[in-house]
């Protein structure tokens, strides 16, 4: 995912003002190819719905519910959180209200989304939503950087959970959201400069920001990250340096694993550690473990069967990983560009979304016109 100011002098991504962007209409996502099976070809990657708006997250209900998101990178959307319908209509979830907050008369942005980045649903079946509240990805909003929790009995929200500065101070990007088995565990990435995790224990509400500014959290030097033969560069030049983003917990809930985008190494600590507020800051440091040597990748995601799932996004591709911590192409196409987020349905098939990053104006690209959802079975 994009940068956040602090990488870059707090000077917006963006060409000019967040609060300029174009405000696009609501609509609806493009239905894939009635032909499904012609769709998924040979890739075996089908074409679920393609969005005129930029998405990043995904998430999916075991009831077959299924919710994307828009961030206010490139535009001021007119939806940040949607539920994918019948031939891809978008319904504003969980109602107009929270997705009511624009760029130009910004209020209420603790009871708004401002600027979603991810979306997952938890063991217990609600949906959460992470919301950095960066537009444009400049500077966060006040009392924007927050967790949704969304009851999906109800469709209502049913809780809150705001950060203040000293969990989420300027040049934090709250990026991924992943759980514990019980549900009552939560652990963040932040993509920001520096990168850190962010602990949350969900019934408290208390969160903590750890390993702040650790190597593993960090960007790796000299990772240079390579699209369709392109180097990826800001406009001044400059290389991307995207911290931690990917995040899984294994289904035991023993373990957190986590790497930086500009990154080809991934980490693991246990859980119990991370929210153990007893262990020093050094302490917490020497108990991380390099567990894989990976590739430039953005999401991550624990199937049901312990099969961890990473998106490879230089070669438009998901792979998994085998029991000997090497990786195999599970799912590989040109249209997935830049594979973003994933979420798992009931019958085992794997949803992640083409964010299309390389094609944003931040990085020398045309801009976003449309980005997908796809789903594949995994062999």
């Amino acid at each position: 995912m994009p940068e956040t100011p602090a990488s870059i002098g707090r000077r917006p991504l963006l060409h000019g003002a967040a609060a300029a962007v174009a405000l696009l209409p609501l609509g609806c996502a493009r239905p894939g190819t009635d032909n499904k099976q012609a769709e998924a070809g040979k890739s075996g990657l089908e074409l679920v719905a393609s969005f005129p708006h930029q998405a990043t997250g995904v998430a999916v209900a075991p009831s077959g519910r299924t919710f994307v998101n828009f961030p206010r990178w490139e535009e001021d959307v007119a939806i940040s959180v949607a539920e994918v319908g019948s031939g891809g209509a978008l319904t504003p979830y969980p109602d107009a209200a929270w997705n009511s907050y624009r760029n130009a008369t910004p209020s209420a942005a603790a009871r708004r989304f401002v600027c979603v980045q991810a979306l997952t649903v938890d063991p217990l079946g609600n949906l959460w939503v992470v919301d950095p509240a960066a537009p444009a990805l400049a500077f966060e909003v006040p009392d924007g950087p927050k967790l949704v929790r969304i009851d999906l009995a109800s469709n209502q929200v049913s809780r809150v959970y705001p950060f203040d500065r000293t969990v989420a101070p300027q040049g934090t990007y709250l990026n991924d959201i992943r759980f514990t088995p019980d549900g009552q565990r939560a652990v963040l990435t932040n993509s920001g400069q520096p990168g850190s995790l962010i602990t949350l224990d969900v019934s408290s509400g208390q969160a903590r920001r750890v390993l702040d500014g650790h190597p593993s959290t960090q960007v790796q030097p000299n990772v240079a990250v390579v699209v369709d033969g392109r180097d990826l560069r800001r406009p001044d030049g400059e290389p991307p340096k995207f911290s931690a983003d990917g995040l899984a917990i294994d289904v035991k809930g023993e373990y957190v694993h986590w790497q930086a985008t500009t990154g080809t190494t991934m980490y693991r600590i246990p859980v119990a550690a991370l929210f153990d507020s007893r262990i020093t800051p050094s302490e917490l440091g020497r108990m991380v473990e390099v567990f894989a040597q990976t590739f430039v990748a953005d999401g991550y995601w624990m199937a049901r069967d312990g099969t961890l799932y990473v998106t490879s996004c230089t070669d438009n591709s998901v792979k998994r990983m085998t029991p000997d911590r090497q990786f195999v192409v599970a799912a590989q196409d040109s249209r997935l560009l830049w594979p973003d987020s994933m979420a798992e349905g009931a019958d085992g098939s794997l949803y992640v979304t083409a964010s299309h990053i390389p094609q944003m104006r931040s990085w020398q690209g045309p801009g976003v016109a449309e980005t997908q959802l796809f789903r594949f079975k995994p062999a």
